[in-house]
């Protein structure tokens, strides 16, 4: 499939992630067009790229950034979530270590349009060597006078980058819990209103983004917003980045359009190349892990972020992760359930207690214990922390409870007759696996 790249543009090329060889290929001449324009034109342009935020919301990067109130005296702060905590997602990570100057050179653009003096860039403690090259490429950029006193020698607007590694904790990729860490604090997700736009980083104005969403701003002030947009499909301008994973011949990270249905990207040559020994697909997780699950009718559905909206699902941070038919869909619900039993902040009661116990539910019913009435209360508990369909109306501070509410709802309506198999049956159908130690949330 013919895909025009954007963010892979320069992967792969001799050098392309120091200074050097950015610049041979055109780098920072687009912070530098963009510094010829004003911040308002900066926002406008974006806005009309259709750029949409890509770790997971989906949200319209320049509407976004037209919520920073102009005439708010406090500094402006931009923040880059590189944490990439979903489980399913590798993307952000390949562009800090393969093209970290276009992200650098989007942060540039970004805080011009915003008029923010500081970027911190939060990074997933993991990322050892994404953020050695990211830290020496801020280096660079220092001592080649692009950040500093003078933005690329612009008068009177300085830009200082700084590099933050978390310290893995999943909750932290929440922009307001990521703020709360970046202030030394615990990661505890804020409540909203007031929303970081006005009441951010250090109490000030603050503009949360992923690492890929900047990392495409150059691109769009190369060959133009109009450009951009009619590389998408509907409301999403560009490509966007997905990572799969699972039951395919090739998994791996790749560019695609967004008209790109997960259908293609599982079995099209460029990509999946379909799945090994002849498994048929069974389900497919969309969008990283708490992405409500689809059936294998349901996968001929653009990659774009609105076209998930009548399937009740999302395509959240592009971690489409295959299952096949000898997949059980209540052990793969079960390992689910435990990571975001483990990964619960404990700030909200419903989703401090609910999902360590839909955890232990789920493996009641996966090892044989299972009971008819176990379905009800685990649905039950699940409903009470967030409630589907809709999306994004749950009863907890932040979307973890969603992230682990959402999964169990969809796999069990969708996958009942195989829970009731369990129940009936005292066991798995599938056959035992080991799983190891099962820690305290079982």
């Amino acid at each position: 499939m013919n895909v025009e790249k954007v963010v892979t543009r320069n992967w792969g090329k001799p050098g392309q992630n120091t200074l050097q060889g950015y610049k041979q290929g055109g780098g920072y001449a687009q912070l530098k067009k963009a510094l010829e324009l004003t911040p308002d034109a900066v926002v406008a342009e974006v806005k009309k790229s259709n750029l949409r935020g890509r770790g997971g919301a989906g949200f319209p990067t320049g509407l976004k950034w037209s919520f920073v109130p102009k005439d708010n005296p406090k500094p402006k702060y931009l923040a880059i979530n590189a944490d990439e905590s979903e489980p399913g997602t590798a993307k952000d990570r390949f562009i800090l270590e393969n093209d970290p100057h276009s992200l650098l050179e989007g942060i540039g653009i970004a805080c011009w349009a915003l008029g923010a003096h500081t970027c911190y860039i939060y990074a997933r403690g993991e990322f050892k060597y994404p953020s050695a090259v990211l830290d020496k490429a801020i280096a660079e950029a220092y001592r080649d006078g692009i950040f500093g006193k003078k933005l690329m020698g612009k008068d009177g607007f300085a830009l200082d980058v700084y590099q933050v590694r978390g310290a893995g904790a999943y909750i932290c990729g929440e922009e307001t819990a990521l703020l709360e860490s970046l202030e030394g604090k615990k990661g505890w997700p804020r409540l909203k209103p007031p929303f970081p736009a006005v009441v951010g980083l250090f109490g000030c104005p603050t503009v949360v983004n992923n690492v890929e969403t900047i990392a495409s701003l150059p691109p769009i002030f190369e060959k133009g917003a109009e450009w951009f947009a009619k590389l998408g499909a509907e409301k999403s301008g560009g490509t966007r980045l997905v990572t799969l994973s699972g039951a395919v011949k090739r998994p791996g990270t790749y560019e695609v359009a967004m008209h790109t249905s997960i259908k293609d990207l599982i079995f099209d040559a460029e990509y999946g190349q379909g799945l090994p020994n002849g498994r048929k697909v069974k389900a497919v997780i969309p969008g990283g892990s708490s992405a409500p699950v689809l059936t294998a009718d349901e996968i001929d559905v653009k990659l774009e972020f609105d076209a998930f909206k009548p399937l009740q699902s999302m395509a959240g941070s592009g971690g489409v992760i295959v299952l096949d038919d000898s997949t059980c869909a209540v052990r793969s619900l079960w390992r689910v359930a435990r990571f975001y039993a483990e990964e619960s902040c404990g700030q909200c009661t419903p989703c401090r207690e609910g999902q360590p116990w839909m955890a232990r539910l789920l493996r009641k019913i996966e090892e044989g214990r299972g009971e008819t009435k176990d379905l009800e209360t685990l649905m039950g508990v699940a409903k009470s922390i967030a409630p589907w369909p809709p999306i994004g109306l749950g009863n907890t501070i932040c979307a973890l409870g969603d992230a682990g509410a959402l999964p169990v709802q969809s796999f069990v309506q969708k996958f009942k007759s195989e829970f009731e198999q369990h129940i009936a049956q005292h066991r798995c159908p599938y056959g035992d696996k080991p799983w190891g130690h099962y820690g305290d949330f079982a």
